[in-house]
């Protein structure tokens, strides 16, 4: 599957906009790695958009997955 969450890592890295990403995502799905980009684990998006509505401009291209290939809930 591909990933339907981008992240500009330069943009991003510039505006600080990792430790942002990884406090506001109520699932968890941004993470800093030790280099300084920005890990995404988009399997486990829950597509709320809560990290649209506070990551600064341009930072994430976030596309909604076609038809029966979005989140799905998992057991454990």
């Amino acid at each position: 599957e591909e990933s339907h969450i981008e992240v500009d890592q330069e943009l991003a890295r510039r505006l600080g906009a990792g430790p942002l990403l990884e406090r506001i995502c109520p699932a968890h799905v941004y993470s800093v790695e030790a280099d300084g980009t920005i890990g995404v684990e988009y399997a486990a998006c829950l597509e709320c958009g809560t990290c649209l509505a506070v990551a600064p401009k341009g930072v994430l291209k976030w596309h909604y997955p076609r038809g029966s290939f979005g989140i799905m809930f998992r057991e454990g």
